[in-house]
């Protein structure tokens, strides 16, 4: 009886984990990223729609964090454990998470981050564990974006850490307070980065755009997949990493010459960057 009753779960589990195999997979979505100052990845993302916010990825955080200044600008309400649930959350790219909760807490090492400035633009919270874990992340950092592809995995609940390990994490604020003084007010009035709305490859020595988004600004200028991409105003593009390069320097409302090589044809073509997320 118990042989029996073995078989019968054992072959129940293989046709759940069959009909888990039939079930389409989600897309992957590719999700625009910057290495800071401080070589930390940092994405965008809208909460509750608003934003953007400059979030970095952590897996050694156990959820996604963010301060009260921005839970207060997102119209997140914590509840009396300084949990908030976020009606929405989308990562630049179009990567729209559902149920998505985060701590609202103020975090010493953001403030000092921000404070001295190392990071080079200010930086609005973290991205944990708990949410990072739902996805395959391909990391390429040749390339100007990640690669997220949803898994059909929950990842366990939280536990409380015991001993005093969140209270040594704060006695990090005095420090964090004394280096302020020793920094000047850090300046963020800094232009966003450029949206052109093209993406690429790089094969036989030829960086070939492969698709150009609908309504985008290189869609409005006329580039089109295929086209061979020469140069970027004066700079040769021989790679991918070259193009990659080159727009990191573009900001919103400037206007780019693309040389390309059309059906045989060479010809330039202006593009004015626009926003992304």
């Amino acid at each position: 009886m118990i042989r029996y009753c073995l078989v019968t779960v054992t072959i129940g589990l293989g046709m759940a984990f069959a009909l888990k195999a039939a079930e389409p997979a989600a897309p992957a979505v590719e999700v625009p990223y910057r290495l800071i100052g401080t070589n930390h990845i940092m994405v965008r993302a809208k909460i509750n729609g608003r934003g953007p916010f400059n979030l970095i990825m952590d897996t050694g955080a156990p959820a996604v964090i963010i301060p009260k200044f921005v839970a207060q600008k997102a119209n997140a309400k914590p509840n009396d454990k300084q949990w908030a649930d976020f009606e929405s959350f989308q990562l630049e790219g179009g990567l729209k998470v559902e149920k998505v909760r985060a701590r609202v807490e103020d975090i010493p090492q953001i403030e000092g981050m921000n404070s001295m400035p190392i990071a080079g633009v200010e930086l609005h919270g973290v991205i944990g564990y708990e949410l990072l874990a739902r996805y395959r992340i391909q990391y390429d950092l040749s390339r100007d974006k990640l690669v997220f592809e949803p898994l059909a995995f929950e990842p366990p609940p939280l536990v409380p850490l015991g001993g005093d390990g969140a209270s040594a994490i704060q006695t990090l604020g005095p420090i964090v307070n004394l280096a302020k003084a020793l920094f000047e007010k850090p300046n963020y009035a800094t232009q966003a980065r450029g949206f052109a709305g093209i993406e690429y490859e790089e094969k036989e020595g030829e960086v070939r755009i492969t698709r150009v988004i609908p309504g985008s600004p290189a869609a409005q200028a006329g580039l089109q997949s295929g086209d061979i991409i020469k140069a970027l105003k004066t700079d040769t593009i021989a790679s991918a990493r070259d193009l990659h390069k080159a727009l990191a320097k573009a900001t919103v409302g400037s206007k780019w010459r693309f040389t390309i090589i059309r059906n045989g044809q060479e010809q330039e073509i202006v593009v004015e960057l626009g926003k992304g997320l």
